[in-house]
């Protein structure tokens, strides 16, 4: 028996984080003699009305063993093919983000460039016909990548509500311990600093070696307890407010999360197969509160279903993530906002990195320090790539100004230039967006590099021509042949009602 190993884990928080940080851990170390407490409180609620995912996710739940179908009856949940961008390059402009590529590569040259060059010469249809996500996502319709020849992927829409519960239940099965209770005092080691028991209202104490802060933007452990330092990034995301509400469902859920920028900010739908989940993203010195509450509710498909719940945040980061004994996940770790659906993946990896660089009681800080490294680079990159959202778009409001304005991080300031020299994204370390996903976002804000791959000039026109025909006749093919998202649902993910 190894005498250093942990024996104990403490969750502070349920929710998706803490439930899912309690699944993955018991998956993770069952047969070992580790026991995994929960602490939540039914007077705390969760945020969330509706959940977006991406393709990585999907890992997550092969990881424990999940059925997708039944996953999805569970939650309300629909397909995710990708996201639709609304007026954010400029009014009237569409684009769509979609989990695939524009093609196969020729000659080792990304398919962005094929279309390049016959787009300088009016010869090519928008660069979305070329996307095999959007090809079905355009037409309302769902099926699953062939995995033979797999060119796109897929993620989920559900309920977080939903999600939460479904996993506390799966947690308990597997001997997860919950404790409900309010903490009133968390005591420290007065030699290390580590946290010793969280102490409850009712008198309850939950003793632990190693604690997971799931307490939201309270961040009760990390921030309040430890005092662990928050990187502030609002200078370069200066949205600050969000309102979130939920809606009667108009149309059938669609394969697709919708984002549609607005004068200072942007809104969200989400399609669920009982209803959507609506919010607005906002910038506080643009835009009132009340001003973006009758936005929101001003655009809802369905009738609202409850109060619209507010929020108010700081766009940035934990300094660290892992703090003496205790490592934080979802908004007590940070915030970024939604706009790419990358909350459930910091969580996804911050449980999966905290598995693999799990500690023993001697606590060796050289493996917190790169638990931190790493996941700050992830965040880090994400946050360029949320901001690169922001500063590329044309709209004349005041708020997208100070975006065009602002200085931008170097990794972000380096990865524009290259494109616009050059069509190329160069990619960093703990990269989470690929170059078709840059692509995506800069062509279609209308971005345009310079020139396009030389290589590509050595393919006859006529073959290039060819080629490009080929690939939007066969996804037309496809999407028209693929069955309704909303059939597909109802065959084999139906939703009790």
């Amino acid at each position: 028996m190894n005498e250093a190993a942990i024996r104990s884990i403490t969750i502070l928080g349920g929710g998706t984080a803490g439930w899912m940080a309690a699944t993955l851990l018991a998956k993770a170390f069952d047969g070992q003699p580790l026991r995994i407490t929960l602490v939540e409180s039914e007077e705390i609620g969760i945020i969330g009305v509706g959940e977006a995912t991406v393709p990585l996710f999907r890992l997550f739940n092969d990881r424990l063993g999940l059925d997708e179908h039944a996953f999805l009856q569970a939650t309300m949940g629909s397909y995710k093919l990708g996201i639709e961008f609304c007026d954010w390059g400029q009014v009237g402009n569409t684009h769509f983000h979609g989990f695939g590529d524009y093609g196969e590569p020729i000659g080792g040259i990304a398919p962005h460039h094929h279309w390049l060059r016959l787009a300088r010469s009016g010869e090519a249809a928008p660069i979305d016909d070329y996307s095999a996500p959007y090809a079905l996502a355009q037409r309302g319709k769902f099926t699953p990548a062939d995995p033979r020849q797999p060119r796109y992927s897929h993620a989920y829409h559900f309920d977080a509500v939903l999600y939460a519960r479904y996993l506390r239940n799966l947690a308990e099965s597997w001997g997860v311990t919950r404790v409900e209770g309010r903490v009133v005092d968390v005591p420290l080691d007065p030699q290390t600093g580590h946290i010793r028991a969280l102490h409850l209202a009712d008198g309850q104490v939950v003793d632990g070696e190693f604690f997971v802060d799931c307490t939201g933007f309270a961040a009760e452990l990390i921030g309040k307890r430890l005092g662990t330092a928050y990187v502030d990034w609002s200078h370069w995301l200066p949205c600050d407010s969000a309102i979130a509400v939920p809606s009667a469902r108009h149309d059938p859920p669609a394969p697709f999360t919708r984002s549609t920028a607005l004068a200072a900010g942007w809104q969200w739908r989400i399609p669920l197969q009982h209803r959507e989940g609506n919010g607005i993203v906002y910038a506080s010195a643009y835009m009132s509160d009340a001003a973006a509450e009758d936005a929101l509710l001003g655009s809802l498909g369905g009738a609202p279903l409850a109060n619209p719940r507010r929020f108010r945040f700081t766009a940035g980061r934990r300094e660290a993530f892992w703090q003496r004994n205790c490592v934080a996940l979802g908004f007590a770790s940070g915030f970024l906002e939604p706009l790419e659906s990358t909350g459930i993946q910091l969580i996804q990896n911050g449980i999966g990195r905290l598995i693999e660089f799990f500690p023993d009681k001697h606590f060796d800080p050289r493996v917190a320090a790169e638990y931190n490294r790493v996941c700050q680079v992830e965040w880090d990159r994400i946050r360029d790539f949320i901001i690169a959202h922001y500063c590329v778009s044309q709209r004349p409001e005041p708020f997208w100004q100070a975006a065009r304005a602002m200085d931008l991080p170097d990794t972000l300031q380096q990865k524009l230039d290259s494109w616009h020299a050059t069509g190329k994204i160069p990619l960093l370390d703990g990269e989470s967006y690929q170059e078709p996903s840059w692509a995506a976002i800069l062509l279609g804000n209308g971005v345009w590099p310079q020139r396009h791959d030389p290589l590509i000039d050595a393919l006859p026109i006529d073959m290039l021509r060819a080629h490009m025909a080929r690939r939007r006749e066969d996804l037309t093919r496809m999407g028209r042949s693929a069955p309704d998202h909303r059939f597909y649902l109802a065959r084999h993910c139906q939703a009790a009602a």
